[in-house]
């Protein structure tokens, strides 16, 4: 008897908004279907979409695999990846649906493993362990993002509201799912926590795909990951190059996010105290709104990297991971040639300017003019003006990266649907 053997792939990109929810199918040739749903969340919902829009997904996403999942794979913690995946108390939310579903497997990276020790520098068990707090230093993030939320509530006008809304877009990302994180754990028939080079344990459910995981790494192969850089015009999509300084915090048992030193209130303030006192006021905020960017970026640096190979196409799925992350994978020769024929690139972090490194991206060798033969497909999904800034060159997503995308390859974004459209879907010949 043949070995089945993939024929076709689908790709359904879901209009989340600001976030991603991609479902992979496999079509075989005995036309069996495998599926495979990759981050399923939110922190923006598009224009007009109803309080129930994730229910909506994840009905919809049921029905696609004919009430069987494969497997899940939750690349990193970011509410924008995993918020689909939280339950509800009367058993009816979006990530009830999912668990109904029953995946064999729940891949995350391995920063996600919830026994990991928190001064952990490899997986639980591996001989990595050492005294570098990775999962303490993910649950003082979120610690940093919860008080600047609850202080945003207690002072909603406290910064001004470009500051603000920053603050809270972001902020509200790295809280900690807790219904979502539980049910992500759980609902698998087996969990994988993977890192650069592990197993991924999606083989023995796809059959003729090998699964090769770049990403992340663990702190014993790179301790670039603990450290986000905010400037690299070698990698990054800038227009020029400018300086930043990384900014890092440390949390304790808590406090007060914001200092009440400098608020001016009424005639408190002598009239020529004031301007200086709401420049000071601005200052802090444009300080903190950089401190919480730096732990939002280092989240980033957990994420999944994970390329799909078929004997024929190859298909990557990069998460949110940043150039720390891509660093170790993108330092191999093997990895870099691996990488060169890409079929489907799955733009990563939204589209921002530090997760397609330059170096991937100019070894991609299917890239080209329309009337290319088997030109490399695209598919972005994100929401503009939710993140960054035009006038710093960091708005989400970036345009230069864009036009290259939409010149250079067959480019597909949530951002064309309409509002009665749930998904972009793609095509391959596998």
């Amino acid at each position: 008897m043949m070995a089945l053997q993939p024929v076709s792939a689908t790709l359904f990109a879901y209009q989340v908004g600001f976030g991603d929810c991609f479902l992979l199918r496999f079509t075989y040739s005995d036309q069996s279907t495998r599926h495979v749903l990759i981050d399923f969340g939110t922190t923006g919902l598009p224009k007009g979409a109803a309080d129930a829009h994730l229910l909506l997904i994840a009905k919809d996403i049921e029905a696609q695999c004919g009430g069987q999942l494969d497997a899940v794979v939750a690349t990193h913690r970011h509410a924008d990846h995993i918020s689909g995946f939280a339950t509800a108390a009367n058993g009816n939310g979006p990530g009830d649906v999912i668990r109904s579903l029953k995946p064999r497997l729940v891949l995350q990276p391995w920063t996600e493993d919830l026994k990991l020790a928190v001064d952990s520098k490899g997986p639980a068990g591996s001989a990595a362990a050492g005294r570098l707090a990775a999962a303490r230093s993910l649950r003082e993030m979120q610690q940093v993002a919860e008080h600047t939320v609850a202080a945003l509530d207690r002072k909603p006008n406290y910064f001004n509201r470009k500051i603000a809304a920053q603050l809270r877009f972001i902020g509200e990302d790295n809280i900690s799912n807790a219904s979502a994180v539980r049910n992500l754990s759980t609902m698998g028939r087996k969990n994988v926590y993977a890192y650069h080079e592990s197993d991924s344990g999606l083989e023995t459910l796809l059959p003729g795909i090998k699964v090769h995981v770049l990403g992340p790494p663990t702190l014993h192969q790179s301790e670039a990951i603990r450290k986000q850089r905010s400037v690299d015009p070698a990698e990054y999509w800038h227009l020029q190059s400018r300086r930043a300084a990384d900014i890092g915090a440390q949390v304790g048992d808590g406090g007060p996010v914001f200092a009440d030193h400098v608020i001016a209130k009424g005639g408190k303030l002598p009239a020529h105290a004031r301007w200086l006192a709401y420049r000071m006021k601005q200052a802090q905020g444009e300080q903190l709104l950089q401190i919480v960017r730096t732990l939002d970026k280092q989240m980033n640096n957990t994420s999944l990297i994970l390329l799909f190979e078929t004997p024929n196409k190859k298909l990557l799925f990069p998460g949110d991971a940043q150039i720390e992350n891509w660093s170790v994978a993108l330092s191999k020769a093997k990895y870099l040639d691996l990488l060169a024929d890409v079929d489907l690139y799955k733009v990563g972090h939204h589209g921002s300017l530090n997760a397609t490194p330059k170096t991937m991206w100019n070894r991609f060798s299917k890239k080209g003019k329309a009337s290319k033969p088997g030109r490399m497909q695209s598919v972005l999904s994100t929401m503009p003006h939710k993140h960054g800034s035009e006038d710093a060159g960091t708005e989400v997503p970036r345009i230069k990266l864009v036009k290259d995308l939409q010149s250079q390859t067959n480019f597909h974004t949530t951002t064309a649907l309409g509002a009665g459209d749930l998904y972009v879907r793609v095509d391959i010949k596998v």
